[in-house]
C-alpha cells in the first residue's frame, strides 16, 4: 500500500463521489478494496459519506464516533438492510444478523455460554486440538525447510475445536467438507455483499447452483446431528454447546429453541467461531517472524511458566505478555477490518443529520491505526496493552470485535482459544516467514492475504 498524508485531524463529514474508472485505478492502485478505504480514510477523514454505484455509506474511523453507533447511541443503529445478503443467503435468524425482540431473546439465553466461566469447559478441547496438531507437525512438516500455508494450518485447528466444542464431533472426510462448504459460503456470502450488482440467487449460475448445494449439505449436516440428539435419551446428549443450546429454554416463552433456528446457530457459530481465529493466528504467527525481540520474550515467558507442562487455566493467568502479543495481532490485523451498521433512526454524528437508512462502516483497520490515538500506530508493540497505557485511550480505539451490545458474542472463547494456542505452540516451534515473501493484506469479508502466508516450521 503507498505512503499517504495523515488523515484530517479531527471531524468534520466530508463526501467523495469517485467515477467508475476513478475507483477502478485507486483500488489497483493501492492494492486492493481495503488499501483504496485506507486512501479514502487519509485523505477525506474520519467520516466519510463514500458514493460507489449509486450506493452511499458512511466510511467512519474517529474512535468517539465509533462509540457513539456502538454504544452510546446504540438505539438508533443496529443490523438493518446491509445484512439482509447474509441474512437469507447465509445465517438466518441466527445471533449474528438477528434484530430486535429475536436478538435480545437470542442474547439472553446464549450470553452465560460465551462468559469467561461458560468457556472454561472447552479449556481441555483447545489443548488437545492443539497438541493434536503439534503432534502431526513433529512427523512431518517442521524442519523439512519446505514452506506449508499457515492459514490452511490454523484453519484446521480451529475448525476441529468448533467441531468438538459445538457438535462433539470429529474431523474426518465428512467434517472437512463441511469446513470447506462454510468457507466457500462464507467467501461467497462477502462476495455477493461487496459487489454494486449481482444476478438472483435463484439464476441458476454454476456459482449460484454450487452455493446452494454447499448450503444444503452444510444444513442437512446440522440438522442430522440434531435429529440423532432428539432420538436418544436426553441424559446421553454430549456435553457440548448445542445440547446447551437444545435444552435450555428462554424465559420470555418456557420455551427450547426451534430446530432452524439451532440449524441457523449451528452454522453461524461454525462459521464466525473458526475463521476468524485462525486468521489472527496467522497474522500472530507472521508478525512474530517480524518482530525477533518480541518473538525471543514471547518466548522467554512461556518457557519460564509452562516448562515442558501443559497448560492449565491458572498457568495461561501467568502469560499476560502472550496475551498482549495476541492483542496487538488483533489491533493491526483485525480479522474483521470494517463490519456495517445501518442507521434504524434519524440521527446526527458530528452535527451532521443522518438519515433513518443509511449504512456506516465502523472501519476498525483505519481506527487501530488513527495517530491521534496510537503512538508510531504501524510499530507492533504489545506493551501498548499494558493496563495504564490501555486506560488512556478512548473507549472505542480498538473494536475488533465490534463493542457495545453488539459486541462479538464469542470474543472470550476466541481470545482465550488465541492465547492458549500461542503459548503451546511458540513453546514447542519457531514459525518462520518463507524467505522473501510479502504478503499482500486484503478484505475478503475477512481480512487475509492475497498470496497467502507461506510459512517454515522450525522445532525449537
Amino acid at each position: 500500500m503507498s505512503a499517504a498524508p495523515e488523515p484530517t485531524p479531527r471531524v468534520a463529514l466530508r463526501e467523495y463521489a469517485p467515477s467508475a474508472f476513478e475507483l477502478m485505478v485507486n483500488i489497483r492502485r493501492e492494492g486492493g478494496f481495503l488499501g483504496f478505504l485506507l486512501k479514502v480514510w487519509r485523505e477525506h477523514g474520519d467520516l466519510v459519506m463514500l458514493k460507489i454505484g449509486g450506493r452511499s455509506v458512511l466510511l467512519v474511523a474517529d474512535p468517539d464516533l465509533v462509540q457513539h453507533i456502538n454504544v452510546t447511541g446504540r438505539d438508533k443503529w443496529d443490523k438493518g438492510a446491509s445484512y439482509d445478503g447474509l441474512r437469507d443467503k447465509l445465517l438466518g435468524d441466527g445471533i449474528v444478523t438477528a434484530t430486535g425482540v429475536s436478538w435480545r431473546r437470542q442474547r439472553k439465553l446464549m450470553a452465560p455460554f460465551f462468559t469467561p466461566k461458560g468457556i472454561a469447559k472447552y479449556f481441555p478441547i483447545f489443548v488437545a486440538d492443539t497438541e493434536r496438531m503439534m503432534e502431526r507437525w513433529r512427523a512431518g512438516c517442521a524442519g523439512t525447510g519446505k514452506p506449508v500455508e499457515i492459514l490452511d494450518e490454523m484453519m484446521g485447528v480451529t475448525a476441529s475445536v468448533i467441531l468438538h466444542a459445538v457438535f462433539s464431533t470429529e474431523s474426518g472426510p465428512t467434517l472437512d467438507k463441511v469446513r470447506h462448504n462454510i468457507e466457500f459460503l462464507v467467501t461467497e456470502s462477502a462476495k455477493g455483499q461487496s459487489r454494486p450488482v449481482s444476478l438472483p440467487s435463484w439464476v441458476p449460475t454454476p456459482n449460484n447452483v454450487k452455493y446452494k448445494r454447499a448450503y444444503r449439505e452444510v444444513t442437512d449436516y446440522i440438522r442430522e446431528l440434531i435429529n440423532q440428539r432428539q432420538a436418544i435419551p436426553q441424559d446421553q446428549w454430549p456435553d457440548d454447546l448445542l445440547t446447551d443450546l437444545m435444552v435450555t429454554k428462554e424465559e420470555e416463552t418456557n420455551t427450547t429453541m426451534a430446530e432452524q433456528l439451532l440449524v441457523d446457530n449451528g452454522l453461524t457459530m461454525f462459521a464466525a467461531g473458526h475463521e476468524t481465529t485462525a486468521r489472527t493466528l496467522s497474522f500472530l504467527w507472521y508478525a512474530l517472524s517480524q518482530n525477533p525481540e518480541v518473538e525471543a520474550r514471547l518466548h522467554a515467558e512461556v518457557d519460564e511458566v509452562l516448562g515442558d507442562e501443559a497448560p492449565t487455566l491458572e498457568a495461561m493467568k501467568q502469560l499476560p505478555y502472550t496475551l498482549r502479543v495476541v492483542r496487538e495481532v488483533l489491533r493491526l490485523y483485525p480479522a474483521a477490518p470494517l463490519y456495517a451498521r445501518d442507521a434504524i433512526e434519524d440521527d446526527v454524528l458530528a452535527g451532521v443529520p443522518i438519515p433513518k437508512g443509511t449504512p456506516s462502516l465502523p472501519f476498525a483497520y483505519a481506527t487501530h491505526r488513527h495517530p491521534a490515538v496510537w503512538q508510531d500506530p504501524e510499530r507492533f508493540d504489545p506493551d501498548r496493552w499494558l493496563p495504564e497505557r490501555e486506560a488512556e485511550r478512548p473507549a472505542s480505539s480498538f473494536h475488533a470485535f465490534a463493542t457495545g451490545p453488539r459486541i462479538c458474542l464469542g470474543s472470550h472463547f476466541s481470545l482465550l482459544e488465541t492465547h492458549i494456542m500461542t503459548a503451546m505452540i511458540a513453546r514447542r516451534f519457531r514459525i518462520r516467514n518463507k524467505p522473501g515473501h510479502v504478503p499482500h493484506v486484503e478484505f475478503f469479508g475477512t481480512l487475509g492475504s492475497k498470496n497467502g502466508l507461506p510459512m517454515l516450521i522450525e522445532e525449537r
